[in-house]
C-alpha cells in the first residue's frame, strides 16, 4: 500500500515554546491546547478567534469532565480541577510528585471507561528513568500503572479502550498495552521503534478506524499508522518539532497539530520561523469524541 502526503495550513503563529495537549470540545468547536513550560492555556474556535488563560505554573494539559464541571487538568506539580468561568479558578486534588525533585507531570488523556491516565518525567535529567504514568480512577483514586519511563508521552486509546499506546520518547519506542475492564495493564508489547529521520514518538491520537497519528519530534512529520503499526500517511511539516496532535472539527476529520521550539539554537530558530506554530490538515478518515473522565 502506497501511504498518503499531506502538506498542513497554518492556523496561527503564536510562537509557543512547547505546544501541547490538544483536545477538541465539539460542544463548544473550539480546539484547546497549552504552552506547556510558560503556562498558557490557548483555545483556538472554528471560527478563528483565539482565547488565552494564564496559569500559576507550568500546564501540561486539560481533560474534559463527564459531568460538565470544568476540566480535569495537569500542572507541573500535580493534577487539578480547572474551571475557567466565571474566573479562572484551580483546585489540587493529587501531587503525585512532591516529593520527587525535578519531575514534573507532562502528558495525559482519559480512556473511553472515564479514566484518567498522566505520565512524568524528570525535566531536569530526562535519562532519568523516573517517569511513571499514573491512573486516576473515577472515585479519585491514584494508582501508579508503569514505572520505569524516561519521557512518558501520549498516552492514546483504541476506540474500545482496550488497548493503549504509550511512549518512551527518550528510547524513541511506542509500547501497546492490553487494558483490562479493572483498570490494570497487560505485557508492554513493542507496537513500534522511531530514531534517526524519524524523529521520536511524542502527541498521539487515534481515528475510528483504530489507526493511530504519531507526532514524531525532530522528525517534522506527523504519520498515521494501522494498529498493527504499517505507515498509511504522513503529513510533511514545515517545523521539525511536531509535538501533539488531534482529530476535531465540525466532522472530526481536522487534524490540528501542535508544535515547540523549546530545544531550538537561535539559528535554528531563525531556520524555523514558524516553529510553535498551530498547524492543520484535512484527513479521510475521521477522529472519535474526546474521551471524559468521570463515572459513565
Amino acid at each position: 500500500m502506497t501511504a498518503q502526503h499531506y502538506t498542513p495550513r497554518l492556523l496561527w503563529q503564536l510562537g509557543a515554546e512547547l505546544g501541547e495537549g490538544p483536545l477538541w470540545l465539539p460542544e463548544q468547536q473550539r480546539l484547546y491546547f497549552v504552552n506547556l513550560i510558560p503556562g498558557v492555556l490557548h483555545a483556538y474556535d472554528a471560527d478563528g478567534a483565539t482565547h488565552s488563560w494564564q496559569l500559576p505554573t507550568s500546564i501540561c494539559w486539560i481533560v474534559p469532565r463527564l459531568d460538565g464541571d470544568g476540566f480535569m487538568a495537569g500542572l507541573k506539580d500535580g493534577i487539578v480541577r480547572l474551571w475557567l468561568k466565571p474566573d479562572l479558578h484551580v483546585e489540587y486534588l493529587h501531587k503525585p510528585v512532591a516529593a520527587r525533585p525535578g519531575v514534573r507531570l507532562n502528558d495525559a488523556k482519559a480512556d473511553p471507561q472515564g479514566r484518567l491516565w498522566a505520565g512524568t518525567l524528570n525535566g531536569d535529567d530526562k535519562s532519568r528513568p523516573d517517569g511513571q504514568l499514573f491512573r486516576l480512577d473515577p472515585n479519585g483514586e491514584l494508582h501508579v500503572a508503569l514505572d520505569d519511563y524516561r519521557i512518558c508521552n501520549g498516552p492514546t486509546f483504541s476506540p474500545d479502550g482496550k488497548t493503549m499506546y504509550h511512549n518512551d520518547s527518550f528510547i524513541d519506542r511506542t509500547f501497546a498495552y492490553d487494558v483490562a475492564a479493572d483498570g490494570s495493564l497487560g505485557e508492554a508489547r513493542l507496537w513500534k521503534t522511531y530514531g534517526g529521520e524519524q524523529g521520536s514518538p511524542d502527541g498521539m491520537t487515534v481515528d475510528s478506524e483504530g489507526c493511530v497519528w504519531v507526532a514524531q519530534w525532530g522528525g517534522s512529520r506527523v504519520c498515521r499508522y494501522s494498529p498493527d503499526g504499517e505507515l498509511l500517511a504522513t503529513v510533511h511539516m514545515p517545523v521539525s518539532q511536531p509535538a501533539s496532535c488531534v482529530l476535531g472539527g465540525p466532522d472530526y476529520k481536522t487534524l490540528f497539530i501542535t508544535t515547540a521550539w523549546e530545544s531550538l539554537s537561535a539559528e535554528q530558530r531563525a531556520q524555523e520561523p514558524l516553529a510553535g506554530a498551530l498547524f492543520a490538515v484535512e484527513v479521510d478518515v475521521p477522529g472519535v469524541p474526546p474521551a471524559r473522565y468521570g463515572r459513565p
